[in-house]
């Protein structure tokens, strides 16, 4: 086993000349570069800078780097076309660059002329460089949360991660085991990477729970987007407590005669419902398997949903179509208010039918090009936005069984 002193000489031997010539513009220049978390930084502030940082969509992203070069060729370069607030080059442990870099203007104006002007500038031949505007992560997602954790809660939990924090939203878990999830926005980049460094530096546990700390993926916010917007889902609550508040906006009918009441309003058929209990968690968790037919709708809905049971001992399928039902109104006063069933292409050129994303109706096998083996999932938030249910894949009408109910 190697000692780390022999790690420090063989790191060393890496790329010496170039390491000289850094070295060498660091004295002539006096410029301070700082290494921290895998990054070289320069400035951040910069020295004589007065004021706040610059704004959002300022900082260009540099790729295509040889991985041999240093911040003596690269700031230089950069600073001709904008004053530079922060320059940050992604380092190995062995000193060489990880081959990109980003470059923060004191101005949006600076970033623009850095994309206008270096954008596939030659650095080396056959070297062209790729600069085009950051992206810049500010929002984390922390999956596995306890069902019963309040916001509060929540926000006392991150205290110690700083001020930076802007905003926390608690909502049900994607996953497959009850939970919740919360997306975690912060005021910038920096900000959003040093908490989720403590957060997996403190062995991503919080609230006494073992939980998985990530960037937000948009495909994540995507299938999230509908709990964001919608005032049923705003609550962190299992579906069957938000029952309780559907009911108090539905008056005394209860959201299954509403859902009837609707579908005789749009001259649709009886709702025939069809659940399966798959399983039973902790807190009272029951998830269900649904089908709902509505003759005269062109798709079937069907997905999964988490009910919790109330304490007057209520059926649990009851409980579930109640849940069901709610999303059901959501999904047809969407389709009454806005958009009538019309005639759609035939993107597949198969047989068929499925809700196209503005309520008309399409053919294919499957809504949206869903990948083959995905079932079909016709809640009404997969069929507008082409989503599945966020279970996996989507499973098949299971077989009859003694946890089957009509």
């Amino acid at each position: 086993m190697q000692s780390k002193r022999d790690c420090e000489l063989w790191c060393e031997r890496v790329n010496p000349e170039n390491k000289a010539a850094l070295e060498a513009w660091v004295r002539e220049t006096g410029i301070r570069l700082v290494q921290v978390n895998g990054q070289r930084k320069y400035g951040g502030p910069p020295p004589g800078w007065v004021g706040s940082p610059p704004p959002a969509g300022s900082e260009v992203f540099i790729g295509r780097l040889p991985q041999d070069v240093y911040e003596h060729q690269l700031i230089p370069l950069f600073q001709r076309v904008g004053r530079l607030y922060e320059f940050r080059l992604m380092m190995t442990f062995s000193g060489l660059n990880r081959g990109f870099a980003y470059a923060r203007y004191s101005s949006r104006r600076g970033a623009q002329a850095a994309i206008a002007t270096l954008h596939n500038h030659p650095l080396r031949p056959s070297c062209p460089l790729l600069v085009c505007r950051s992206t810049e992560k500010c929002e984390l997602s922390v999956d596995g949360l306890p069902p019963n954790l309040t916001r509060s809660a929540l926000l006392l939990a991150l205290q110690p991660l700083g001020p930076g924090l802007q905003e926390a939203r608690l909502l049900p878990s994607p996953g497959p085991a009850p939970g919740q999830i919360a997306l975690l926005k912060f005021s910038s980049h920096r900000a959003a990477a040093m908490a989720k460094k403590a957060l997996v530096e403190g062995q991503s546990h919080l609230c006494g729970e073992q939980v998985a700390v990530e960037w937000l993926k948009p495909d994540l916010k995507q299938r999230l987007r509908q709990q964001l917007v919608d005032p049923f889902l705003r609550s962190p609550q299992p579906e069957g407590s938000q029952l309780a508040l559907a009911r108090d906006k539905l008056g005394s009918q209860g959201a299954r005669a509403t859902l009837q009441l609707l579908c005789q309003r749009m001259k649709l058929g009886s709702p025939v419902f069809l659940t399966k209990c798959l399983g039973i968690g902790p807190a009272g968790w029951h998830r269900f398997w649904y089908q709902v037919v509505i003759p005269g709708h062109p798709v079937p809905f069907s997905g999964l949903i988490w009910v919790v049971l109330t304490l007057d001992g209520r059926d649990g399928h009851e409980v579930a179509k109640d849940a069901v039902s709610v999303r059901l109104l959501q999904a047809l006063s969407t389709l009454n208010g806005h958009a009538e069933p019309v005639a759609g292409p035939n993107p597949a050129g198969l047989g068929g039918h499925y809700l196209t994303p503005k309520g008309g109706e399409g053919h294919g096998p499957r809504p949206f090009g869903l990948p083959a083996g995905t079932g079909t999932c016709g809640t009404w938030e997969q069929l507008r936005f082409g989503l599945s249910c966020g279970e996996g894949p989507c499973p098949p009408p299971p077989s009859p069984g003694s946890n089957l109910t009509q």
